[in-house]
């Protein structure tokens, strides 16, 4: 089977317009193989900078391949890489002090010391 995929392999990227495969050549196929060596499917943010890279200029070179072609169909994909989208961080408002009890702080260390 990795054989099939060296010689023929295609990647698999998930977008939120489903999913999209890349033809990569011969030595991107290796690279591609050996980061999908234990897993079938990666999510984006576990790749290295070099393999983001890869994927990042194949998707920019259009290196797309249509499986919906019949001979396409038996393509064997080397691996899926999850694109998610980048989590959004939600800024909280700034929270009040708590409520002082009327006795500053050092009032109240003072006369739990002479109690």
């Amino acid at each position: 089977m990795w054989i099939e995929k060296l010689a023929h392999g295609v990647l698999e990227l998930d977008t939120p317009i489903g999913p999209r495969y890349l033809q990569p050549n011969l030595r991107e196929r290796v690279l591609l193989l050996w980061t999908f060596r234990n897993f079938s499917s990666l999510p984006q943010e576990v790749l290295r900078t070099n393999e983001r890279r890869l994927i990042d200029r194949l998707w920019n070179e259009s290196r797309f391949i249509s499986r919906s072609v019949a001979d396409t169909n038996e393509l064997p994909v080397i691996g899926k890489v999850e694109r998610r989208a980048m989590a959004t961080t939600e800024t909280m408002p700034k929270r009040k002090p708590p409520a002082s009890s009327g006795v500053p702080l050092a009032e109240e260390g003072r006369q739990a010391i002479s109690a």
